[in-house]
């Protein structure tokens, strides 16, 4: 059986399933990460001066806004979901059975937890006073 290599040389999986589908994922999350941190970064460095850039600036200026609380949690979502593939992918190639049952349990609770407290974080941040 001959396998099939993407471009950057990793195995691409040949069978349909769930692991073609993280395969897509995470490659799919990591061109996300790449847009969504490059806005992030031009945002924040470019647009607005960072000297400017206090807390009362992050809750009057951008926290005010529904499209930048979106925004951010949209950066936070893709970035727990392509962190916890990634992990899955490590842990995958040094643990088996068990051990690797209970760690993978580990990081999925991990990742739900943050991405909750998260979610709960920028959903109910107060709006600032008028």
């Amino acid at each position: 059986m001959t396998q099939r290599y993407s471009r950057s040389g990793s195995v691409r999986p040949t069978r349909q399933g769930s692991e073609r589908t993280i395969w897509y994922l995470m490659r799919l999350t990591g061109l996300a990460l790449f847009v969504l941190s490059l806005s992030h970064f031009l945002i924040l460095h470019v647009l607005y001066d960072p000297k400017d850039q206090t807390a009362a600036f992050i809750a009057n200026v951008r926290w005010s806004s529904l499209f930048w609380r979106a925004n951010d949690w949209l950066f936070l979502t893709v970035v727990i979901i392509h962190a916890v593939l990634g992990i899955r992918i490590v842990v995958g190639d040094y643990l088996k059975g068990r051990s690797r049952t209970a760690v993978m349990a580990f990081f999925y609770l991990l990742g739900l937890s943050l991405f909750a407290f998260g979610t709960i974080v920028v959903a109910t941040l107060p709006q600032p006073p008028a």
